[in-house]
């Protein structure tokens, strides 16, 4: 309907206005119902080059306007804006639109290119480094970055989802000599034991795994333990091993999946660390200072020069970032997307400023960003912080445990990403109407229970006639089902999947007062029929939401 719309006004701003530059017609829907279906500032845009009142304008525009069955009728408002009223049968055709479509409803093909193909998109998340189980923060990331990838993908994107594993540096360093000093029998609260060392259970279970040299397989790697506590490298490999597949089964328990498994490591050994170091000093964009090698950051905005090559001849945490990303254009992905930590705010800027430095064609901005704050664990009002498993902070498989996978992915992705999060266990185990996961999923067993109960062929709806459908409950629940696509559309382009999971709540909300209010197996024949074509179109858009989320939806409750 808003394309629809869209293309009356461009005939008729064409008509008043031949000469003008192509327009961006913008197209909104009022927030109160009095003012109309939608609304256009169009009048007020031409205002200008026209050199009129906006309001002749307008009037103008709907002079112009081709015949359309869809309008009841338009209006001038305010300084000049113009809305416009749907009829009945404009409203009742998102019913049968949903009935047709099923599960293709809402998706799109903003993702294509100008001949049609989708292109190539990559949304890297979790990115945990392997010294430990996903804790909280992961899996909101997890969350969010798997629903923005089933977002994209709903826009008609080819999407790749990747996790890059930082399996090199001081923290695999501090993750080795803590299993090697629990294989040698050193206790973590004994003051031999490593400084910086990890102390959760779960390093106990890897030194037990090495020593009696057990085989696990992460990826598309396996390694057999050889039990040699003076091998460093061989606890290291085994290590990084066994946690990687510790985290594969969180992910697991998530539901969650990954088309692309990076490793850090793999950077230094397959030369490309090197290679990009090398590209950034041909460059000129490099300088030596105090035995050091710096990058010219201040040349891409940043506030300060930032050192690639430490005076010992390590490279800073960020060099490998920019190999990667380089990586990352060359494997042809015109898009790319990082949901990270508010931690890796500072990175940002160099990482940017590295690829640029390398003048091979990435353009400013690139990679995306989407950042997610920290996540505070309640129950009975008090804050939970730790897990007896991983000793320090509160893990994943915690939280799928007490609550299940559907509460746990709505909850941390139900909020926007640069919010912090208080995640409430006890609300999300309730079944009651205050959990919002159990409320949507309510209705949608509701439907399911009453379309069950009516027993009749689905197939037979897509047909029906829809005219009894004129009650405040059916009109309203109407206009709620016909902002789906626009609302998949929207956060796909703002990177926000939480608005997917807030549209979700306030359909649960309108289905629920229809259904407290009216009867829907009644004896006249023609308003059931109407009434079961709308709720099973509002069952559609409930489980096509629900799966942009990773949700399930429960025909049972």
């Amino acid at each position: 309907m808003k394309a629809h719309l869209t293309q009356l006004l461009a005939s008729a701003a064409k008509t008043i206005a031949p000469d003008s530059v192509e327009l961006n017609i913008l197209l909104e829907r009022p927030k109160s119902a009095e003012h109309g279906d939608f609304a256009t500032n169009l009048a007020l845009v031409l205002a200008k080059p026209l050199k009129q009142n906006p309001r002749t304008i307008a009037a103008q525009i709907i002079a112009a306007l081709p015949a359309s069955h869809y309008i009841a009728k338009t209006e001038i408002a305010g300084a000049g804006f113009i809305n416009f009223f749907l009829n009945a049968q404009s409203q009742q055709a998102v019913v049968k639109d949903i009935l047709t479509t099923g599960t293709q409803f809402g998706r799109n093909n903003l993702g294509q290119d100008l001949n049609g193909k989708a292109q190539k998109i990559q949304v890297e998340f979790v990115s945990a480094n392997p010294t430990g189980p996903l804790h909280v923060g992961h899996g909101r990331g997890a969350a969010v970055g798997d629903c923005l990838a089933r977002l994209l993908d709903a826009n008609g994107w080819d999407v790749t989802r990747e996790f890059y594993y930082n399996d090199a540096g001081a923290q695999i360093d501090n993750l080795t000599i803590s299993v090697l000093a629990r294989c040698k029998g050193i206790s973590t609260e004994h003051e031999s034991f490593p400084e910086n060392g990890y102390r959760g259970e779960y390093i106990n279970d890897i030194a037990a795994a090495y020593l009696t040299k057990q085989t696990v397989i992460a990826d598309d790697i396996e390694v057999t333990a050889s039990g040699d506590i003076n091998n460093l490298d061989s606890i290291r490999t085994f290590s990084v091993a066994y946690l990687r597949h510790e985290q594969d089964l969180d992910l697991k328990a998530f539901q969650i999946k990954f088309d692309v498994f990076s490793l850090e490591s793999a950077l230094y050994t397959t030369g490309k660390v090197e290679e990009t170091v090398q590209a950034l000093i041909k460059s000129g964009h490099t300088y030596e200072e105090n035995d050091a090698l710096w990058l010219k950051t201040t040349d891409f905005g940043d506030d300060k020069d930032r050192v690639m090559r430490k005076t010992d001849g390590g490279y800073t945490y960020f060099v490998p970032d920019v190999a990667y990303h380089a990586d990352k254009w060359n494997r042809g992905f015109t898009r790319v997307i990082n949901e990270q930590g508010a931690d890796h705010h500072s990175t940002i800027t160099r990482v940017r400023a590295g690829l640029q430095a390398l003048n091979i064609g990435i353009p400013k901005g690139w990679p995306d960003y989407v950042l997610h704050q920290m996540v505070t664990v309640m129950r009975g009002g008090e804050e939970v912080k730790l897990s007896k498993r991983a000793g320090s902070y509160v893990t994943l498989r915690d939280l799928i445990e007490e609550v299940g996978c559907d509460a746990t992915r709505y909850f941390l992705a139900a909020r926007r990403s640069d919010s912090q999060l208080i995640f409430d266990i006890d609300l999300a185990r309730a079944q009651t109407n205050d959990n919002p996961v159990y409320y949507i999923q309510y209705a949608h067993a509701r439907i399911c229970s009453v379309l069950n109960q009516w027993n009749g062929d689905k197939a037979s709806l897509e047909n029906a006639d829809l005219s009894p459908l004129n009650n405040a409950h059916e009109t309203a629940l109407m206009q709620r089902l016909s902002t789906y696509p626009e609302v998949v559309e929207n956060a796909a382009t703002e990177l926000a999947p939480h608005t997917i999971a807030n549209y979700l709540k306030e359909l649960a909300s309108d289905l629920h007062s229809y259904y407290n209010e009216y009867k829907f197996l009644i004896d006249d024949e023609a308003v059931k029929i109407a009434r079961l074509c709308l709720i099973s179109a509002t069952q559609q858009v409930l489980k096509n939401g629900l799966d942009l989320l990773g949700v399930s939806a429960p025909d049972k409750m």
